[in-house]
């Protein structure tokens, strides 16, 4: 009988507190470590469901360990965890399949009978989880072009998963990600402004030749742009596309978007679609003028040059966060074609999740003599 739901950080935090510190405590006495959740899997984010169980969801935890004591320590107590634990956790096997490759590594929760168990707990050093999640050398500070590199999806659950006993500084380390460097975040919403503006009257313009359903995947591109830009004012990590929805609906402003954001993805119509997203502009624009960051801005809809097409980034939102970056390198990749973060610019998951392409597309920030 499959056992009833527990989110997988709580499923987590109990098998490490009553099964995993165990075994490192008589293994390894003196151990210095950190435990924690700090890569994929919705239960990270708290966003898992009873659905999450059917692959790559269980008692599992991520170990790390001292540049010192890796060596020492991976292979004896991974063979001694592979000899101790149990079986089954709260009524959940602690054993998984290989990793399937036809299947992106996915790998099944699977009960076996005694030893060795095939466990999910991974043994690494900061710097080895770091270089393999984010592409990314910790022995360095992060540049400019290693922020608009970074997924957001990735940087949400190295800086919110739970961290269940840290005695290495994991904590600290991952403070370091806590949230862009503050003139990021102003490239970064001068590029989300920017790409409202450039599709804003588009939607209409659809509308006015009979294609509705241009129009609406327009607007519907609108939405998730203005969800996103509320994500950048808030200075919270977007998360994967399938929690995109759900994690919106935890900021502040979702009470007052989401019923216009919601209307404008039913409407039928152009021009009915039109009136929410103007509503939903007016309060993004009224977002903006709270943060403070440039002198207020007018917060009321107007005409696209004359076209009957409300828009409201013709105020100059984009132009005026720009002008008030002070750092040099991030003030010349403004002065530019404001493409933004790797999540502005493609929502292709195989250029987002996958760590290869991130050398590549730090070139796209780089000075144009280099």
């Amino acid at each position: 009988m499959t056992p009833k739901f527990i989110p997988g950080a709580e499923l987590c935090r109990l098998f490490f507190a009553e099964v995993v510190k165990p075994v490192i405590d008589d293994a390894f006495p003196r151990l210095r470590y950190a435990a924690a959740l700090l890569g994929s899997g919705s239960e990270v984010l708290g966003f898992d469901t009873a659905m999450s169980m059917d692959h790559d969801w269980g008692p599992r935890v991520d170990l790390f360990v001292g540049e010192d004591d890796i060596e020492g320590v991976r292979l004896t107590l991974d063979a001694a965890l592979r000899e101790r634990l149990p079986a089954v956790f709260r009524g959940f096997p602690t054993s998984f399949t290989d990793p399937d490759p036809n299947d992106n590594g996915t790998r099944l929760p699977e009960l076996r009978e005694g030893a060795p168990i095939r466990h999910k707990i991974a043994i690494v050093t900061p710097a080895a989880f770091f270089r393999d999640y984010l592409a990314f050398d910790i022995a360095n500070e992060p540049a400019a072009a290693d922020w608009l590199t970074f997924p957001e999806q990735k940087l949400r659950t190295v800086t919110s998963g739970p961290i269940f006993h840290d005695d290495i500084g994991l904590g600290e380390l991952r403070g370091r990600f806590a949230y862009y460097p503050h003139d990021v975040w102003r490239y970064l919403l001068a590029a989300a402004w920017t790409r409202i503006g450039q599709e804003e009257h588009l939607m209409g313009r659809a509308g006015t030749v009979g294609d509705e359903i241009g129009s609406a995947l327009i607007g519907a591109r609108l939405v998730r742009d203005v969800m996103r830009l509320c994500f950048l004012m808030e200075r919270t990590y977007a998360p994967y596309q399938k929690w995109l929805g759900t994690a919106f609906q935890r900021l502040q402003c979702a009470h007052a978007l989401s019923p216009h954001l919601a209307g404008a993805l039913i409407s039928r119509t152009w021009k009915d679609r039109e009136v929410h997203l103007a509503a939903a502009y007016e309060i993004a624009a009224a977002m903006h003028n709270a943060l403070g960051i440039t002198p207020p801005l007018a917060v009321t809809v107007r005409p696209f040059f004359g076209r009957p097409f409300q828009v409201i980034a013709l105020h100059g939102f984009a132009d005026a966060i720009a002008e008030r970056i002070e750092d040099e390198s991030v003030r010349a990749l403004a002065g530019r074609a404001r493409i933004g973060s790797i999540d502005q610019m493609s929502d292709s998951t195989d250029l987002v999740a996958n760590t290869e392409w991130r050398g590549r597309l730090r070139r796209l920030y780089e000075p144009d003599d280099q």
